[in-house]
């Protein structure tokens, strides 16, 4: 069940658009901006108020790779695995957060902490490598900064 809140947002995104349909990125994000992620449930309460079929709006859901329709972590590491982050020792960096966090791509840590994704670009190749962490972008990345990285995020 959408909250009050989450509704009024949604209203808002909604007025900023043609239809509300053309909403149902933005009223996907708000739900899991609430929830950390968007439940089965909450896919067809979001699919019913911007008047879509819940399979319209889970191939939207699906087709978004920002869009979490499974639990993930407090906090996403998104990381780059594009041909420049490729070239500038991109596996060096995934390897080092996979043996750091004991988890792999996919994957989130016991404790709930951290959920590791790839990434197949985040638009800044001119600084490769790089990772993102909810919404902060790290670039020029060596293995030796991950460690004061990743203890930002509690």
């Amino acid at each position: 069940m959408l909250t009050a809140e989450e509704k009024h947002q949604i209203d808002h995104e909604i007025s900023l658009v043609p239809s509300p349909k053309n909403a149902c990125i933005e009223a996907l994000k708000i739900v899991q901006q609430s929830h950390g992620w968007v439940s089965d449930e909450s896919l067809q309460d979001v699919a019913e108020y911007v008047g879509m079929s819940t399979a319209e709006l889970d191939s939207v859901a699906t087709f978004y790779n920002l869009i979490f329709r499974r639990p993930v972590g407090r906090h996403v590491i998104l990381v780059c695995d594009s041909i420049s982050c490729y070239v500038m020792g991109y596996e060096d960096i995934r390897n080092q957060l996979f043996e750091k966090l004991s988890i792999q791509y996919g994957q989130t840590t016991a404790d709930g902490r951290f959920t590791i994704l790839p990434n197949c670009c985040l638009g800044t190749c001119d600084c490769a490598p790089a990772l993102m962490i909810d919404n902060d972008l790290y670039r020029n990345l060596t293995v030796e900064q991950l460690d004061d990285i990743l203890s930002k995020y509690t």
